[in-house]
């Protein structure tokens, strides 16, 4: 449709085995969740114990396919990335599954898979970077104890799941930067620019995996973040030089507009397209078509329709922002200087 993506820069992903998937996520919550997914129901005490069968984990036909094809996408994209390419997912960044419980519309843990990939190849300084809406906490759990993985979160303030807050901080390993409400273009270009570009090059990672969670654009219904897709892009464009290896998953994102407009912009910016130019008919009438409960026919902006590119949203960068990004850091920083020095005293 808009001439950006061709054959050879597609890699066809296998479906991962039961056994790969017991890797992160416990046996019993595999086997009954492909059970309930050929039954087509879930029994209560399935619903009770695995988080399954409820409006935020429906199980629906061809659910645990699914689930693992975006499992066997995100192994795929880092084993193409290793020899120093960028890879694009946009079906990953199921980024709040956990170990034996699916969470806010993920099954399995994607993104875990990714890292753990690199950490195979023989990587061990493997930075994840999420920019989404909601708090990586999946991924968090998961990696809390791997010190050869850096976990850095940025999220809004008072969102679901709570975590990776000030008084739930997560693990040592983990930069939770928890954002007021309105985050601006302004401000994500200096907290990537500036702060966190600091943050990676004296971390130096070897390779990095991207949650590009499309619910902190600006129209999301599940987040008041005010992000263009614009600033987005850049950011991630920004990120993936932090490293020789990068791997771009996609996560949250409850607008169709804003999300299929985000994601085909992101992948354009990342191939060396040009995500501006007139949209053709059919791309015009293919996003005229969409359809959402969460969104008003009234609240439908016409450049959802008329353009991939949002209207930038700048804005001041606010003192609290400024601080929490701050804050973030520091309370690494200090962690880090702690373990150290625990490592020496025992040494001694």
């Amino acid at each position: 449709m808009m001439g950006w993506l061709h054959e050879r820069q597609i890699v066809e992903a296998q479906l991962p085995g039961l056994s790969l998937l017991e890797r992160f996520h416990g046996s019993a919550y595999v086997t009954a969740f492909k059970a309930a997914t050929d039954r087509g129901e879930v029994t209560i005490s399935e619903r009770k114990q695995f988080g399954f069968g409820t409006m935020e984990n429906p199980i629906f036909p061809g659910l645990f396919e699914r689930a693992c094809a975006t499992v066997g996408g995100s192994i795929a994209a880092a084993q193409s990335a290793l020899d120093g390419t960028i890879a694009f997912h946009p079906a990953g960044g199921t980024h709040h599954g956990k170990p034996d419980r699916s969470s806010g519309f993920c099954y399995f843990n994607d993104p875990a898979f990714a890292i753990a990939t690199f950490l195979d190849s023989g990587l061990d300084r493997i930075l994840y970077f999420d920019l989404d809406a909601h708090h990586g906490d999946g991924v968090e759990q998961i990696f809390a104890d791997d010190d050869r993985v850096t976990l850095v979160s940025v999220h809004e303030a008072d969102r679901w799941p709570y975590t990776g807050t000030a008084d739930r901080p997560g693990p040592g390993n983990a930069v939770n930067i928890v954002l007021p409400r309105g985050s601006n273009d302004s401000e994500l270009a200096w907290m990537v620019g500036g702060p966190l570009a600091e943050f990676a090059r004296a971390m130096r990672p070897q390779a990095i995996v991207i949650t590009a969670g499309a619910d902190c654009l600006h129209g999301d219904p599940l987040s008041a973040m005010e992000w263009s897709n614009g600033a987005w892009w850049q950011a991630v464009a920004t990120a993936v030089r932090w490293a020789p290896r990068a791997v771009v998953l996609g996560g949250g994102g409850y607008n169709p507009w804003t999300v299929t407009r985000g994601w085909a912009g992101l992948w354009a910016t990342l191939a060396g397209h040009n995500p501006g130019g007139p949209l053709p008919a059919t791309a015009r009438a293919f996003l005229a078509g969409f359809e959402s409960d969460l969104i008003d026919a009234d609240e439908i902006e016409a450049e959802w329709v008329d353009s991939i590119v949002d209207t930038p949203r700048p804005g001041p960068i606010r003192k609290e922002t400024r601080r929490e990004v701050s804050a973030a850091l520091d309370r690494h920083r200090n962690k880090a200087l702690g373990d150290r020095l625990e490592g020496c005293e025992a040494e001694y």
